[in-house]
């Protein structure tokens, strides 16, 4: 098993003993609860189903609180699998912190949902440089231009770059470099940054395993 789900606490930097300065994003990981072990026999895979984040029993589905309950652990926000041969430690109801998974220097893929920026236009959305400031554009400053069609096939063809929704959807940063892992406060400090506003759950996968 290699992984955990955590919540974005935000970011801040750390120094090194030269005195360099790295802007990290700081992850409350912990404690993560494996709710569900997967087996071959049983489920035709091997995985870890973790759970994080605990809530009240208003906020999960029955069915979920009976899977839950059965595992004897309280009503929790996010389940996640990690596919892999689990640890023969691992038994569900047991509670993970940061440091049973991962140690300075590791690698990891962190998924989360990024910043919804609503509606936006294609200078902000695709980065497209928009008109020249100059005698005759008039208001046409900031527009997406031609579509490229005419009588013939008079239509706009699919996945044009046109104005629409920004941000909001599932996003995967790679290979970030675990600096620190805080087992007394549950903490994972990642060099760079991660999808997501402050308070965002992520899924953290270890690589290379």
């Amino acid at each position: 098993m290699a992984g955990l789900i955590g919540k974005k606490i935000g970011m801040t930097q750390v120094f090194d003993d030269e005195g360099r300065a790295f802007a990290v994003t700081v992850i409350k990981a912990g404690p993560n609860h494996v709710t569900q072990i997967k087996t071959l026999e049983r489920d035709g895979y091997q995985a870890v189903q973790l759970g994080f984040a605990e809530t009240t029993e208003k906020h999960v589905t029955k069915p979920v609180l009976g899977h839950l309950a059965a595992a004897g652990v309280k009503p929790l926000r996010r389940l996640e699998e990690f596919r892999g041969e689990p640890a023969e430690e691992l038994e569900p109801g047991k509670a993970l912190s940061p440091a049973d998974v991962l140690a300075p220097g590791d690698r990891v893929d962190v998924v989360g949902v990024s910043k919804g920026k609503g509606f936006q236009g294609v200078i902000k959305r695709h980065g497209h440089h928009g008109f020249d400031a100059s005698h005759g554009t008039k208001t046409h400053h900031r527009r997406p231009g031609s579509m490229g069609q005419a009588a013939d096939p008079a239509k706009t063809f699919k996945n044009r770059k046109l104005p629409g929704q920004t941000g909001n959807h599932r996003t995967t940063i790679r290979n970030l470099e675990v600096l620190k892992v805080d087992a007394d406060q549950q903490l994972v400090f990642l060099k760079g940054s991660v999808p997501g506003a402050r308070n965002a759950l992520l899924r953290i996968s270890k690589r290379g395993e």
